[in-house]
């Protein structure tokens, strides 16, 4: 099915102000973290709103009230937003001192520390009532329920990780210590259909944090960075658009080759493949991830291995395969390689 055009559609994002009614969140000496969420959160679609009119905002929630972690995605969805943005504060332990900002994007958590934000986070549902069948039976303080993030993937990880990666530069910017962009198994992330991230302001924990969290100065600046990452990241998303062809692109038919060129022969022309999935360590070949799928090859791109099969120099070839391919990966998409490199 072709795409609409750019101009044809309003650029929607989700902005979620996390916890909220009776889910305080993480507590400070005198603010509880759902009140900063909902101030930035605020602070940010206004911004968006009055600078950005080719941009529709949608918040889960404009005042302070309890919203499931599923409906929140839900929004996003029934929306056909473009990008969720999940905003948090952050909170360690007793007797610890740290400072700083991170985003993170859905996947498994490779840290200790990671897997507790991520539990933190997700123990919203223990407010909800039959949050166990909800939730397919998941723990949140339970390690082995964390599990189901091992093998999630997610088509939108690339503009995800981009995303994120803008974040926590405008807030490097804005003179916050940067913590980086990390991965964690967030149930808020888990059923989202677009780009998304959740956003951890800063440590409530931390006494000179928290003065700042809780300042209309340090909203404020906080509300500017992520603003100021989501213009970089809507420019970039705009490009994409108005350089994309509604049309299939056209492509000569390639005269035929001979065994010993044909190689040659294929990089020196735009090329077609297929992407099933992407993984941030390299798959054996019999991976049951691969499916059963043979001839899989791969290429590597901000950190992650990508995977791709088939390979045609003809878009309505490639579109046959991909239909197919679509049985067994329901994300996978077409990716074009130009001399042998990726072109966007």
């Amino acid at each position: 099915m072709l795409s609409l055009r750019a101009e044809d559609k309003m650029f929607t994002v989700v902005i979620d102000a996390g916890h909220g009614g009776k889910d305080p969140g993480a507590r400070g000496s005198t603010i509880n973290e759902k009140v900063i969420n909902l101030s930035v959160a605020l602070k940010l679609g206004n911004q968006i709103s009055e600078k950005l009119h080719d941009v529709k905002v949608i918040y889960t929630r404009k005042t302070d009230r309890f919203v499931e972690l599923n409906e929140r995605a839900n929004i996003a969805n029934r929306n056909k937003a473009d990008l969720f943005i999940s905003i948090h504060t952050n909170a360690i332990a007793k007797g610890k001192s740290i400072s700083g900002t991170e985003t993170f994007t859905i996947g498994l958590a490779r840290s200790e520390e990671n897997l507790d934000v991520a539990m933190r986070e997700n123990s919203a549902i223990l407010l909800e009532e039959n949050y166990l069948e909800k939730y397919e039976g998941f723990d949140p303080n339970s390690t082995e329920s964390y599990i189901i993030f091992e093998f999630m993937q997610n088509k939108h990880m690339e503009q995800s990780i981009s995303l994120a990666s803008e974040i926590q530069k405008a807030f490097k910017t804005a003179k916050r210590t940067d913590r980086g962009v990390k991965q964690a198994g967030l149930l808020v992330l888990r059923k989202t259909s677009m780009p998304s991230v959740l956003i951890e302001l800063g440590f409530i924990t931390n006494p000179a944090e928290e003065r700042f969290l809780k300042s209309a100065e340090g909203q404020n600046k906080l509300a500017k960075a992520i603003y100021d990452a989501f213009v970089v990241y809507k420019h970039s998303y705009d490009k994409r658009k108005n350089t994309t062809s509604v049309a299939p692109p056209r492509t000569a038919t390639p005269a035929p080759a001979t065994p010993a060129n044909a190689n040659a022969t294929s990089k020196a022309k735009t090329v077609y493949k297929i992407q099933i999935l992407a993984s941030r360590t390299k798959l054996p070949a019999n991976s049951k991830q691969l499916k059963g799928y043979k001839n899989v090859s791969f290429y590597e791109e901000n950190g992650y291995y990508k995977y791709t099969y088939g390979e045609s120099t003809d878009w309505a070839t490639i579109r046959r395969i991909h239909k197919k391919v679509l049985i067994d990966f329901k994300d996978a998409f077409i990716v074009t390689f130009k001399d042998g490199k990726k072109f966007k």
